[in-house]
């Protein structure tokens, strides 16, 4: 019997001495209450008792004396686990939006003929504009490839960039995308490369690759593989219905993004 409890208590109908557990009188069946009072388990404290007394002070011990009140357990702060596709809340990603409002830019002088299509992209040897390695990422010529490519940007470089921050989005995506170009310029005589497919699937394999890395192991992981594998088979697909985006500029840069994502430590950023 825990400290405090009552032994017995009287029935108001017929007088009996019954249990306090229970909600009915054995002897006339007069109902005491509507619930069973809840049993306490061992070494629980037992509750605090309610009303003026319970108000005034503290329970009196055996001896006359009043007992301390006793603490109140620690409650263990938990942390709340991560949704898949989700990053810390109020940090905004600069660097992914730096890309997105770029490329849109971009987009903007090339369908009002600020600038000539040739200048910006890849349609060719390079001859001495190795400036183009750059621009041609964030340049495009077919809306929908743009508005997918650019989603993906936004959804994976955000993500990414809450763990490690703006600088390895920037130097993942732009790199990835210049040693797809490179590749791309030594394989055909005249390459085309388009648009920032590259980048968008190193940011892909980038994030996916802890996740990938715990699923080979068989631990735990929170990030949704299958949407992001979704996601980057259709990056993939796009060079085969816009032949200015280069397959193996993606390939490569996927490759590279799936390198650097294992090598990179896993801090995810949590804002409290």
């Amino acid at each position: 019997m825990s400290p405090g409890a009552d032994l017995f208590i009287v029935c108001k109908h017929c007088g009996s001495e019954v249990s306090p557990y229970i909600t009915e009188c054995p002897y006339c069946g007069h109902r005491l209450r509507r619930r069973a009072p809840k049993l306490p388990r061992e070494g629980e404290p037992a509750p605090s008792r309610r009303g003026v007394l319970g108000r005034l002070g503290a329970r009196s011990g055996a001896d006359g004396e009043r007992e301390a009140p006793r603490p109140a357990p620690e409650r263990t702060r938990r942390r709340r686990p991560s949704l898949p596709f989700t990053g810390a809340v109020g940090v905004r990603p600069y660097a992914t939006i730096a890309l997105i409002a770029v490329s849109c830019v971009a987009w903007v002088l090339l369908r009002a003929d600020y600038i000539r299509v040739d200048r910006p992209i890849i349609l060719g040897p390079l001859h001495g504009d190795w400036w183009k390695l750059l621009s041609t990422q964030v340049s495009y010529l077919d809306g929908w490839y743009a508005f997918f490519t650019l989603l993906v940007i936004a959804i994976f470089g955000w993500l990414l960039e809450q763990r490690h921050g703006p600088a390895v989005v920037l130097a993942l995506f732009l790199g990835a995308g210049v040693a797809g170009a490179l590749v791309a310029l030594a394989a055909y005589p005249l390459p085309v490369v388009v648009g920032g497919n590259a980048g968008a699937l190193a940011l892909i394999a980038a994030w996916a690759a802890p996740d990938l890395r715990d699923a080979r192991s068989g631990h735990y992981y929170e990030g949704d593989l299958l949407g992001a594998g979704a996601l980057a088979a259709l990056m993939l697909a796009i060079p085969f219905a816009r032949p200015e985006a280069s397959w193996l500029a993606g390939v490569v840069g996927g490759a590279i993004g799936l390198l650097v994502g294992l090598g990179l430590p896993r801090s995810d950023r949590v804002r409290t």
